[in-house]
């Protein structure tokens, strides 16, 4: 549906991955190899699929992760993304560029939200974010560490979807193409904000140049453990490191001061040779999982791939495809009936498996591939 209803370059940049697509397609591939152990005979009439994530307790053991286009594939995607969220009971994560001030997601999104960090080519612009993201009340910061340098997404290319987004000839010949977004989202747009979406919530200093401001949403790739550490000084609420693969990683946010992590490899949209995260993942628990809440994305499309991260160690697990899916079919609705799907498989495959609560799950109710423990031994 949202495929339908969007242009060739915006639904391709919400599905498709950096290169070749290898590491998009290894995320999958590396859910499909993991295989459940189911127990049986036990009374599974009434099983519950709560957690509690950071000391709140959650309907699911979802969350909804940042994803940049919410906002381009529905008008204000952002809010109908945080609405879901709140339905369903569980976090959702807004991104650094997003195209809706961050205060208004918050008054009309409700529930608990959570305020993703890219860090631009000007860190102490990025600072000035952190403090107004902390004054406007997000519950947690998630600082993405996993993106030095600009994605290499060929298929953004070919399609002339550039960033920042501008007008071109090619776009405007595939917006002609599809008018229930042209005229539903674009033109909302136009109309209430006299133009195309921007990013109210990137801080670039009002002195800056012109030729300062064309390249001032390039990756910084100075950053260090540093930074971290100020960002934790500044930020008094929790703070969740995004993109780590490698349990010396994981350990060294810990040591900063991180209340979380998430095991990611950004979907497979940066580093098309990186491993997977659900590979990564039990090596990373080894090294932290007593020391910070684990959350892990990247590739998550049913809710036996969600039974399947928490056999392994993780506490919770982030989509951000699927719910971008449903936005972009059908906004809020569309979101919303996304979440429903995945509740629906948790709960069955939670009865199927034998278990009433999520808290009893075990790496006895996976059967592993054996290039996992392979891992895990050559990092001992």
């Amino acid at each position: 549906m949202a495929r339908r209803r969007l242009t060739k370059a915006l639904f391709e940049f919400s599905d498709r991955g950096s290169e070749d697509e290898v590491a998009m397609r290894d995320n999958r591939a590396s859910l499909d190899r993991i295989k459940l152990m189911p127990r049986i005979l036990n009374d599974v009439s009434g099983r519950d699929p709560k957690i509690t994530l950071f000391g709140k307790p959650q309907a699911l053991p979802l969350l909804i992760g940042p994803t940049g286009p919410a906002g381009f594939v529905w008008y204000r995607g952002e809010i109908a993304l945080a609405q879901a969220a709140a339905k369903a009971g569980i976090p959702f994560t807004l991104s650094s560029t997003g195209n809706t001030p961050m205060e208004t997601i918050l008054a009309e999104g409700g529930g608990t939200q959570w305020y993703q960090l890219y860090v631009w080519a000007d860190v102490e612009a990025s600072l000035v974010t952190v403090e107004r993201v902390r004054d406007a009340g997000f519950e947690a910061l998630v600082v993405t560490v996993d993106s030095p340098a600009a994605n290499n997404r060929e298929f953004d290319t070919r399609n002339g979807a550039v960033f920042p987004p501008r007008v071109t000839l090619q776009g405007t010949i595939d917006s002609l193409l599809h008018p229930r977004w042209l005229v539903g989202t674009l033109g909302r747009y136009a109309l209430a904000e006299r133009g195309m979406p921007g990013f109210p919530n990137v801080h670039i200093p009002d002195d800056f140049a012109p030729e300062q401001r064309k390249g001032f949403l390039a990756r910084n790739d100075s950053l260090t453990w540093d930074f971290l550490r100020r960002v934790r000084d500044m930020w008094p609420r929790t703070l969740i490191v995004k993109g780590i693969l490698h349990p010396d990683d994981a350990l060294m946010a810990a040591d900063c001061g991180a209340d979380g992590i998430i095991v990611s490899n950004h979907a497979g949209n940066t580093n098309d040779a990186a491993i997977t995260p659900i590979d990564a993942l039990p090596a990373v628990v080894a090294a932290v999982g007593d020391r910070v809440t684990i959350i892990i994305d990247s590739g998550f499309r049913r809710g036996s791939d969600v039974l399947k991260g928490l056999a392994l160690g993780a506490d919770a697990v982030a989509v951000g495809r699927a719910t971008l899916y449903g936005v972009g079919a059908a906004g809020e609705a569309g979101a919303t009936r996304a979440l429903e799907i995945l509740h629906a498989e948790i709960h069955r495959t939670m009865g199927i498996m034998g278990l009433t609560d999520l808290q009893a799950i075990t790496r006895d109710h996976v059967v592993l591939p054996p290039q996992i423990p392979a891992f895990e031994r050559g990092l001992r």
